[in-house]
């Protein structure tokens, strides 16, 4: 390897450029010895526990190097399962981000290093619950020491730049009670198949103190997470078995179950954001009451998303994946149903006269990147896809799987209708509201 001395700084990352197993396993001798699930019980042996525990990570997760690689990257990198195979068995914390934001098992399904994916897949199970066991006892006595309360979250989604969004995208109201080191929250955002919202009526409830029956038949210890699906009628321990070591069938079933699609790494750009008081039809700062306050309502601005997607060799391309997806929704007759009790007839209409619009609406992305962007000014909405050339290329539609065909054709009269009417949706006073999205690829 070139240039091993970068790494001289770090005896861990040093001990695998030179493959020198001797000097790792030394390096590791010399640490103090995590606690294992079932040995930390009080709030002080927590914090002990955590303190060598941080020890430990200070020397085998290092990541002051080129790259911000931990030790385990570097010997995902280096094609080295023995490494690899003795920083797990020390606790090394496999889902630290390098400098591209992707984990050490990313790097080795990506790589198609599969022996090393099953070296982390094997460990790293155990590894969590260990830790989740000692930091437990610590979580109990501080959610103990917050006094009780009920609260409401509640979060939606409005765009002026595509239509429907506050109906289709994500939208919940969690309601949270706490009492004692206890804590119950209802739900019925259940989370994402693939694309399509998953929704179901559901509580947690996180039962610090534990729980025991009258009759003593049922009993649970303290830190037990339940789920109770009020539809299905269904009770789940969700850390039930939690504990277990995985077989090698099971290990080997996850590797090639993230072998088989493409790695994703959303993220969110906050550091050009900018929070204005929203102003209501006077010009005047909007407030709102929450419980017995008074409360001021702001806008957020200048907040950049992004999704990055990695290649990961062998597997389905984004377009293969969803082509399937769809013809699979279409073959169970479920195609856009899960916007039937959303939209209106009215609307549902509109939605799907867009999706066949395909690049109609300018909105498009590029082969490797893409950056949609929209202003409102007061004399009408204007969009830019950073083509200045005039240039036109055949681009997706916003489901972009849905229509991979389709063209820009400006004389269609329906096309022409809509982009009208969405034109109207620009304020005609001065203030001035920007969005943006983009879509990255590496």
């Amino acid at each position: 390897m070139e240039d091993i001395f970068k790494y001289s700084h770090s005896p861990a990352h040093f001990a695998v450029a030179r493959r020198d197993y001797a000097a790792l396993k030394r390096i590791i001798s010399t640490l103090p010895s995590l606690a294992k699930a079932g040995e930390v019980n009080t709030e002080a042996e927590s914090l002990a526990a955590e303190e060598r525990a941080d020890a430990v990570s200070a020397v085998i997760d290092r990541r002051d190097v080129p790259g911000r690689e931990t030790p385990l990257h570097l010997a995902v990198k280096l094609r080295d399962p023995v490494s690899a195979e003795i920083l797990m068995a020390a606790g090394a914390d496999w889902s630290l981000q390098n400098e591209n934001g992707w984990s050490a098992l990313q790097e080795a399904v990506c790589t198609r290093e599969e022996q090393i994916a099953l070296i982390i897949a094997r460990h790293y199970q155990p590894l969590a619950w260990a830790k989740w066991c000692r930091r437990l006892p610590r979580i109990v006595a501080s959610a103990a020491r917050i006094r009780d309360f009920y609260m409401e979250i509640a979060f939606h989604f409005e765009s002026s730049v595509i239509p429907f969004i506050g109906r289709i995208a994500p939208s919940d109201t969690y309601r949270i009670w706490k009492r004692g080191s206890n804590l119950r929250a209802d739900m019925t955002l259940a989370g994402f198949d693939g694309f399509r919202i998953q929704r179901s009526d559901q509580t947690f409830l996180f039962l610090g103190e534990g729980y025991s029956s009258e009759d003593g038949n049922i009993s649970l210890p303290p830190g037990s997470l339940i789920v109770l699906a009020h539809k299905e009628k269904e009770v789940t321990n969700a850390l039930e078995g939690a504990g277990a070591q995985p077989t090698e069938a099971e290990v080997a079933h996850e590797v090639a179950l993230m072998s088989q699609t493409n790695m994703y790494r959303p993220g969110i750009d906050v550091t050009q954001a900018e929070l204005v008081p929203h102003l209501n039809w006077r010009r005047q700062e909007r407030t709102e009451m929450v419980g017995n306050w008074k409360a001021k309502v702001y806008d957020m601005f200048h907040v950049m998303v992004s999704v990055k997607s990695r290649r990961v060799p062998g597997a389905m391309t984004d377009e293969e994946l969803f082509a399937a997806d769809d013809e699979e929704r279409v073959a169970n007759g479920a195609d856009n149903d899960e916007f039937d009790d959303v939209l209106t007839a009215e609307e549902r209409k509109q939605l799907d006269t867009a999706l066949r619009m395909g690049n109609a609406d300018g909105l498009g992305e590029d082969e490797e990147s893409g950056v949609v962007e929209y202003q409102e000014n007061g004399s009408g909405g204007s969009y830019e896809n950073g083509e200045a050339n005039g240039s036109s290329k055949e681009k997706k539609s916003w489901f972009g799987w849905k229509n991979k065909g389709s063209k820009n054709n400006n004389d269609d009269p329906e096309d022409s209708k809509i982009l009208k009417k969405f034109s109207k949706l620009a304020p005609e006073g001065g203030n001035q509201k920007s969005c943006a999205v983009m879509f990255k690829k590496k």
